[in-house]
């Protein structure tokens, strides 16, 4: 019967038991870290039982699979914490175009963009919110402050 092969293979049982909960945690995303270090802690008491560490009895591997996984969670919790707490990645602003003048052909609100032709290329102008103004009137001298796809955003040039 099965429950004979299992008791009687008890290493084999707790790597396939271990692989399974980690396939569990991958494939549903339960982030919440039960399957993820359940299932380290049931493939250390698998190793540790192949190895001849433990004996192979549920009470040692369950016992185990408890141990391990608390001592894995602690040793593990704060740099998966620090990976997921880190922000999104700042912009890249840097670009060759960054403080190319130029004149608005047209006024510019926050709402309403404007736009320019700049090496054959028609670029959406928008007003940078760090300027610290809402308008800019058409014949004004404008500075490029970032780039985004297809879209400058501009502060009045000093």
């Amino acid at each position: 019967m099965i429950t004979d092969y299992v008791v009687s293979h008890q290493a084999e049982f707790w790597l396939v038991f271990g692989f399974a909960m980690l396939a569990i945690e991958v494939v549903t995303g339960f982030t919440t870290g039960v399957f993820l270090f359940g299932g380290l802690g049931a493939l250390t008491t698998g190793l540790l039982m192949s190895f001849g560490v433990l004996p192979e009895t549920w009470i040692a591997g369950v016992a185990c699979t408890g141990i391990s996984s608390g001592i894995i969670t602690t040793l593990l919790w704060k740099p998966l914490k620090n990976l997921q707490n880190r922000g999104p990645a700042e912009k890249d602003n840097s670009s060759d175009m960054i403080g190319h003048e130029f004149v608005v052909d047209n006024d510019i609100t926050m709402n309403q963009p404007g736009s320019t032709n700049y090496s054959g290329i028609s670029w959406k102008v928008e007003i940078d919110r760090d300027a610290g103004i809402d308008t800019i009137a058409a014949g004004q001298r404008v500075s490029v402050s970032s780039v985004e796809v297809g879209v400058f955003k501009v502060k009045l040039s000093q």
